[in-house]
């Protein structure tokens, strides 16, 4: 033990002297049990956000439109899925969304983030990527300040086997029409191994790279995620890390015009998840101490890359999503007002966030908060 502790002890020194965290270093952080060196770790990690990103703790007023469940795939983490005709099943029209839009921002809002299931029927005189355009040019229209944060690269791939067209095609095409950037979900675990049993249907983890970097090539910010703590081992959680590091490195080397904004765990919920992968899991909520110890060794792996890491208090918690902030993020998240994906596995977090409980939550820890833009622009005075 009181070599581990040293090993451990040289690994969180050479990080504080900017060494980059390899692989393997990682991989030993992250599979420590012992409480104090945990705290070391989490310690470490919350040193590194202050001198990366500051104490300021970030938030921005948003809505999350999920504007159908009806899906062609079968995910095995999924509740969120219906089939046409299904009991629950929704599509939502433009004028449906054109209404929680303007709630929205009545309410405040800056953001509008759209996703849906894949749903062969929504296409418009035949097409699938005339339809989503459709959804991106009615919300400009109605709203043009809006920032449309919509569609993964799950999306793209669907919507270029549909109409036949590149991937090139569908990006520019839906950037033309007013979309702001893209969510780097359906990331799920970028190994494929652990996608043929979570997710078979999905794109394989090359495709959802090339997708993202080639959102970055054309001008198209994106965000990153990682869905933990269920099937994938530290390794694979690793190896996820060191994709989107590669991500962002090849979106800076290569002086694209845009990259990831963001890092976010998006920790497994099981309530009501498929039972084959939920009896596979054996656990119903997530894992707040393992999350925890993953954000902090996220943080150390990629902060210097991607500086801004968000927990998710929709799957945590409010409680659980402030404690990250002490364990390496430096920002909260949205106020989402609605959300159906999590929530229908289970989640326990709630759907909707004030901006006051936000702020209260961010002053517990005696650090100042800031609202912020999708791409982290400030948008007020810090408190």
């Amino acid at each position: 033990m009181v070599q581990q502790i040293k090993t451990i002890k040289t690994i969180l020194e050479e990080i504080e002297n900017d060494r980059e965290l390899s692989e393997s270093d990682a991989v030993t952080l992250l599979s420590q049990t012992d409480e104090s060196i945990i705290n070391e770790i989490r310690q470490t990690a919350d040193k590194l956000r202050q001198k990366q990103v500051g104490n300021t703790v970030t938030y921005i007023i948003n809505r999350n439109i999920n504007f159908t469940n009806i899906c062609e795939q079968h995910c095995n983490f999924c509740a969120f899925r219906r089939d046409a005709g299904d009991e629950g099943a929704f599509w939502l029209n433009i004028e449906q969304i054109i209404e929680k839009a303007t709630d929205a921002v009545k309410r405040g809002a800056t953001e509008i983030c759209m996703q849906g299931g894949l749903n062969p029927q929504a296409k418009l005189q035949g097409s699938s990527l005339q339809y989503y355009q459709q959804l991106v040019i009615s919300l400009k229209q109605a709203f043009p300040n809006l920032h449309l944060h919509a569609f993964s690269p799950q999306e793209i791939q669907f919507i270029a086997r549909e109409d036949n067209l590149s991937y090139a095609e569908v990006i520019i095409a839906l950037k033309n029409a007013g979309l702001g950037s893209m969510p780097g979900t359906a990331a799920e675990v970028l190994d494929d191994k652990v996608r043929r049993i979570i997710c078979p249907e999905k794109i394989n983890s090359q495709t959802w790279l090339d997708i993202i970097s080639l959102a970055h090539s054309l001008g198209l910010y994106t965000t990153s995620t990682l869905l933990s703590g269920h099937i994938e081992t530290t390794e694979q959680q690793i190896q996820h890390l060191t994709h989107l590091r590669n991500l962002q490195k090849t979106a800076i080397d290569k002086n694209y015009s845009a990259r990831i904004t963001e890092f976010i765990i998006l920790p497994f919920v099981g309530k009501d998840a498929p039972l084959a992968l939920r009896n596979r899991v054996k656990r119903d909520q997530p894992s707040l101490k393992d999350t925890l110890l993953l954000t902090a060794v996220s943080r150390l792996f990629l902060g210097k890359w991607i500086p801004n890491h968000q927990p998710s208090w929709v799957k945590l918690g409010l409680n659980g999503a402030t404690e990250a902030l002490r364990w390496g993020c430096n920002d909260i998240g949205g106020t989402l007002m609605e959300e159906h994906i999590t929530t229908m596995a289970g989640a326990m977090g709630g759907t909707c966030m004030e901006v006051e409980t936000l702020q209260q939550a961010i002053a517990s820890l005696n650090r100042t908060y800031q609202q912020r833009s999708t791409l982290y622009e400030n948008l007020s005075s810090q408190f």
